[in-house]
């Protein structure tokens, strides 16, 4: 599907948009529920990658495809390795077929797991025969993706010894590794987290209880950045959003106060105001906590004739594509003097945007979304605009709330 988008016709925006559940947390939930019954989840993600999740969790032996969802892919490898009897082979798109997974392999087979490439060493799809796992400490590069970090916390509780989790080096992604601790201290499972040493106690079952996802902070990304390119005055109430927030990416609400935006609270929403405020003209930000807002951040940067450098970025690399060189490449098509390395991102001030310039997605929902907002700013053609289904199905729906004008060509 390729859209053609034009901005509101009314600059000054004002409007309540409600955002599905988070899909990290919606994961993580998932998995919790498939390892203890009696949880039950509320606000769930409606996104491609939770329905994955869902679907795998049910699958017992023969070939479970998990597409372009690499969240699924690293907390089902953890899930099948501990569950004694399941015989899976886990698999995904040519795309995931090319995204690593020897390190948390490597870590689950220290524990006792058995796991087997079918293909590529290191690589997906991989052979899983479930095993009782009683071992309980391990080890793992510090500045790993917390996908691989998760998975294994995700199931500590349901080993037999629980789980001693060592961090080898300087940690990255802290907010997602208390994300999946502060839900399972929601369960009623003991963690501890002290310098570089994780700890998670075995739980046999768990009381009956209700976990409530928070809506999708970096879905509420991209108003930040419409919010952003549009006149002061424009607000935008976002709903089901938390204060004190355990996702990484709730961040925005004070990085965006630079591009003009201020954020209040309310008892469950967030209120968008762009204001008058000037801009800085130029901004560094490390987004080592938070990389899935990077190209939000970029395009925002872009639209406003402002310059960035944007560091932390090496998990990029690796994600549902290349995310560095497809935003050097795409925003170069728009006129930006843009330059990456393999962990940074710089983009230097102008003025001029071009036109109906088709953007190319890559498989990738960030893309297709990130780029959206500077419909505000110019005309320009998204093409395989379905992606937005990985996370966010309603994303267009949304937008046209708003009153853009979006066309299938």
């Amino acid at each position: 599907m390729k859209l053609h988008l034009t901005g509101p016709a009314n600059a000054k925006l004002n409007d309540t948009i409600t955002i599905t559940g988070s899909k990290s947390e919606s994961n993580r939930s998932l998995l919790l529920t498939a390892l203890f019954p009696d949880i039950n989840i509320e606000n769930i993600s409606n996104s491609d990658d939770a329905q994955v999740m869902a679907k795998g969790l049910h699958i017992s032996n023969g070939t479970v495809d998990i597409h372009h969802a690499g969240t699924a892919m690293r907390f089902l490898t953890g899930y099948f390795s501990s569950q004694e009897g399941k015989d899976v082979i886990l698999t995904g798109s040519k795309r995931m077929t090319e995204r690593p997974i020897k390190i948390l392999v490597e870590a689950l087979r220290a524990l006792g797991a058995e796991i087997s490439y079918e293909q590529e060493e290191g690589y997906p799809p991989i052979k899983i025969k479930g095993q009782r796992i009683v071992k309980d400490k391990v080890s793992l590069p510090a500045n790993v993706s917390s996908q691989y970090i998760s998975s294994l916390l995700l199931i500590a509780p349901s080993l037999e010894n629980g789980l001693e989790l060592e961090l080898v080096g300087k940690i990255t992604s802290v907010p997602y590794i208390k994300m999946t601790l502060a839900l399972l201290e929601e369960i009623g499972v003991t963690t501890s987290f002290e310098d570089n040493v994780i700890k998670v106690s075995a739980k046999d079952k768990v009381a009956p209880t209700t976990l409530v996802v928070e809506s999708d902070w970096s879905s509420a990304s991209y108003f930040y950045g419409i919010c952003a390119l549009a006149s002061p005055g424009t607000e935008i109430s976002l709903s089901a959003y938390k204060k004190k927030s355990l996702q990484g990416d709730s961040v925005l609400a004070d990085i965006y106060k630079a591009f003009g935006v201020e954020t209040t609270f309310g008892e469950n929403s967030i209120t968008l105001k762009k204001t008058d405020k000037k801009v800085l003209q130029e901004n560094e930000i490390n987004l080592a906590n938070a990389p899935d807002i990077a190209q939000t951040i970029a395009v925002t940067c872009f639209g406003l004739g402002v310059g960035c450098h944007l560091t932390g970025l090496h998990t990029l690399k690796i994600k549902e594509t290349d995310r560095l060189e497809a935003l050097n490449t795409e925003l170069s098509k728009l006129g930006a003097n843009i330059s990456v390395t393999d962990k940074t991102l710089t983009i230097l001030p102008t003025t001029e945007i071009n036109t109906d310039v088709a953007i190319d997605t890559y498989n990738d929902h960030r893309m297709a979304m990130a780029f959206a907002p500077l419909a505000i700013k110019t005309t320009l053609i998204v093409n395989d605009a379905e992606v937005v289904s990985k996370s966010y199905p309603d994303f267009w729906n949304d937008l046209k709330q708003l009153d853009f004008n979006i066309k299938e060509l």
